[in-house]
């Protein structure tokens, strides 16, 4: 039997504050969603926007940071796979296909919501803040930077 491949990764906002709960034996559960943002060119060749809305569910420890650290707005990236379900309400047959997420990065600073929170917070618990670079270091000195979204000037660069 041919085997399947069920992976997804995603990068968007929270449309709504996490909903942590627990099941009756104690495991920890989270539930948000995201909002995925695209432009596409319609048939008389104007870009539009669009937005897709996608349920996320995590468990466990991860469940757990996620309520902990993020909130209505901020940014983050989702690996996970999809998952079907179904049940019954109302005597109708009800079916969602949601993501059920493996790994979740925070991509705002803890701060605020955009990314453009200049708080000097990171988004990962327990990392410290980087220094910057003094401008004076001398050509042979490597530094290593997280230089976030600034753009790269191509005359910095030795080669």
């Amino acid at each position: 039997m041919a085997r399947s491949l069920n992976q997804v990764i995603l990068m968007g906002n929270l449309t709504r504050d996490p909903e942590l709960r627990q099941t009756p034996n104690g495991q920890s559960v989270v539930s948000f969603s995201l909002a995925l943002n695209r432009s596409y060119k319609d048939a008389s060749g104007e870009w539009k926007e669009a937005t897709d809305y996608i349920d996320i569910v995590a468990w466990a420890n991860l469940a757990e940071r996620v309520a902990q650290y993020l909130s209505k707005g901020r940014r983050c990236l989702v690996q996970g796979r999809l998952q079907s379900r179904s049940w019954e309400q109302d005597g109708q047959k009800r079916s969602k296909v949601e993501v059920l997420a493996n790994d979740v990065t925070f991509l705002d600073s803890r701060g605020g919501a955009g990314g453009d929170d200049n708080s000097g917070s990171d988004s990962t618990p327990g990392v410290e803040d980087k220094p910057k670079p003094s401008k004076s270091a001398k050509k042979d000195d490597v530094v290593i930077e997280d230089i976030g979204d600034e753009p790269i000037n191509l005359d910095d660069i030795p080669f």
